[in-house]
């Protein structure tokens, strides 16, 4: 294979795997889109009925269970700690946002 091939290949290659992120971006921030409308019903109901804004309980539970899951998908249960915390922050705020 000649040089050109070989770059030819990789740009094509580098487009796939592009447009595949790409893809997997959008199912991201619409199932992010799809948790947040879950967790803001969670919040009214929780402001309803005069129920604290976190549940340290189940945000305990909720990261073991990801970071098994982040074990099964190979991908490392540190950064999926981190990446839901994350994400329970912002809906403890929310959360908070509906009790005032």
């Amino acid at each position: 294979m000649t040089e050109d091939n070989a770059i030819s290949r990789a740009a094509t290659l580098l487009k796939g795997h592009r447009e595949s992120i790409d893809r997997l971006d959008a199912i991201l921030v619409f199932t992010l889109a799809e948790r947040f409308k879950h967790t803001q019903a969670v919040g009214v109901l929780k402001a309803q009925h005069d129920l604290p804004p976190s549940d340290p309980a189940r945000e305990e539970k909720q990261i073991a269970r990801l970071q098994d899951l982040a074990l099964q998908a190979d991908l490392d249960p540190e950064f999926a700690k981190k990446f839901l915390n994350f994400v329970i922050q912002e809906v403890i705020q929310h959360h908070k946002q509906h009790q005032s």
